[in-house]
């Protein structure tokens, strides 16, 4: 079973892995566009976390990882408890093309539009006041934006908007 991973699941997937590759997945853009009210923020403050957002003529690129087959069950239970905590993402089986030229299908977590949380469209600086100050059950937002723009930027895979929204947080938090 592989899995999709685009942002947090890129530096902390919560779950072994045997293989972890380099991948695209078409179609869609990672985007602050899901309003999180409990790992990030709150239901009376909500924070910012990051999704997959439709995108036709675009690719997302992230880290496909692979779970030994004998534990497939137990990580998409894991996944699940986690992604679908509020039901703003739906779960997909779409086709990724790995680094090597391999195309396999991985679960994918995409957000559902038509959810509540979600609020595509935010203009970078609404979205660096929102990250700013968000807290929520695992912590400030700022950790979640400053770890996945580092570690995307480790792979290889820098995001020219998350890198604009690391400087304007930082600046904004002092």
């Amino acid at each position: 079973m592989w899995v999709f991973g685009y942002g947090s699941l890129v530096w902390n997937p919560g779950f072994d892995t045997v293989e972890r590759v380099i991948a695209r997945l078409p179609g869609y853009r990672r985007s602050f566009c899901m309003r999180s009210i409990h790992h990030r923020g709150t239901p009376e403050a909500p924070g910012l976390v990051l999704a997959l957002d439709r995108a036709p003529d675009t690719a997302c690129s992230g880290v496909a990882l692979r779970a030994a087959p004998e534990r497939a069950d137990e990580v998409l239970a894991y996944l699940r408890e986690r992604e679908l905590i509020s039901a703003a993402y739906l779960e997909a089986r779409l086709p990724v093309t790995l680094a090597d030229g391999r195309e396999v299908e991985a679960v994918t977590y995409v957000v559902d539009p038509d959810h509540v949380q979600y609020c595509g469209g935010l203009d970078l600086e609404e979205q660096a006041q929102i990250i700013a100050r968000a807290q929520g059950g695992r912590g400030p937002n700022t950790d979640y934006l400053y770890n996945t723009d580092a570690h995307l930027r480790e792979l290889g895979l820098g995001d020219r908007e998350l890198d604009w929204l690391v400087r304007r947080v930082r600046a904004l938090c002092g």
